[in-house]
């Protein structure tokens, strides 16, 4: 035998190269077979693109509810008249089921802003257009089993266990929100 087949001499014998050169094609070779797999747990193109989304408020009216699609969920954006604002700030939270004041809830009393899914079994609440009917509480209604929402999304009366959520959002100026 020569030295090189030894490994004398600072080379590397051909079995040890055979086998450092099988392993890393078989590191590159599984890597590319997992990548599509890893790869479609990452969300879609389009789920990414609703990560966020502008609203425009300026052609809303008051007393107006307009309904917007964020993340696949509908989401309540309302104008809300004085006498909705007066109704939901007049309300002792602490009675509620679950008690937030309107205060919390809204960050421009104005504009009220909340994903438009019943808390109980994920159903859409009716009240958004004014023929619809908003319960017993002047907010939202969800036919479903019967649970009513306040001007503030609260929950007061029926099955649903807490208020309508609100979603993380910004006000970009005074007639623009992002959601998101």
């Amino acid at each position: 035998m020569t030295s090189a087949e030894h490994g004398h001499g600072g080379e590397m014998p051909r079995r040890d190269f055979l086998m450092v050169a099988t392993g890393t094609v078989a590191v590159v070779g599984a890597a590319a077979a997992v990548w599509p797999l890893v790869d479609s747990m990452n969300p879609a193109s389009d789920t990414l693109a609703l990560a966020s989304t502008e609203v425009d408020l300026a052609p809303i009216a008051e007393g107006q509810s307009i309904t917007v699609q964020w993340r696949g969920k509908p989401v309540f954006v309302r104008y809300r008249t004085a006498d909705e604002i007066k109704q939901a700030r007049d309300i002792d939270a602490t009675t509620l089921p679950d008690p937030k004041r309107d205060e919390e809830r809204a960050q421009n009393p104005k504009w009220l802003v909340l994903v438009g899914v019943c808390t109980h079994l994920g159903c859409i609440p009716l009240g958004q257009r004014s023929a619809e009917p908003r319960g017993d509480f002047g907010g939202w209604f969800c036919p479903c089993h019967g649970s009513h929402y306040d001007t503030s999304g609260r929950i007061r009366k029926g099955p649903a266990p807490e208020n309508l959520q609100v979603p993380a959002y910004t006000f970009l100026n005074d007639t623009k929100i992002r959601i998101g």
